[in-house]
């Protein structure tokens, strides 16, 4: 995998074969940021973002090459978040992430702090997947600042159009990104 964009890009790092994490594709990747350039200005702003799921790192990383201040990385393997140290290492990023091993759906029910940008790719066979938009908008208290963006990344079965905060649908082969304000 690699770093599309930004000050990183072009960085390679090689995924170990025994990782469960299914990584978004650099195809979709690069289709999902042009979309976002409508959305968030990274370069002018520098975001916070919030990486859920992060598997291996591949978003967070993408997100501090194009100019997030900081980034949040929630994962609950530890052979992920441990890979995810040693690039971010690599890179002398490990100031601008906050890594925590942790189960998502606990994470979200008890954070409060609100960001500009969230990020989730969970496992598509994950049967909470259609709970996660509900938990980022918090009855009263979103974890999204005003005109912050939540992306989740999902396979074909899920529909979200119905959902208060959809605002878009994008498909790049078998990748499924709704978005929601």
């Amino acid at each position: 995998m690699r770093i599309v964009a930004g000050k990183y890009r072009g960085r390679h790092f090689d995924v170990p074969r025994s990782f469960k994490a299914r990584p978004t594709t650099d195809f979709a990747k690069e289709n999902l940021f042009n979309v976002l350039r409508a959305y968030i200005d990274f370069e002018g702003d520098a975001p916070r973002a919030l990486d859920l799921f992060a598997g291996t790192g591949s978003i967070t990383l993408e997100l501090l090459s194009r100019g997030c201040s900081h980034v949040t990385a929630v994962e609950l393997d530890a052979q992920h978040c441990s890979f995810i140290r040693k690039f971010l290492h690599t890179l002398g990023a490990e100031a601008q992430v906050t890594l925590l091993r942790a189960d998502v759906l606990k994470f979200l029910v008890k954070t409060a702090e609100p960001y500009d940008f969230i990020f989730a790719d969970p496992p598509y066979a994950l049967p909470e997947i259609d709970r996660l938009p509900d938990l980022v908008f918090k009855d009263g208290s979103s974890l999204l600042k005003p005109d912050g963006l939540f992306v989740l990344e999902h396979g074909a079965a899920h529909d979200f159009t119905s959902h208060p905060h959809y605002v878009d649908h994008r498909v790049y082969g078998s990748v499924n990104f709704t978005l929601f304000q």
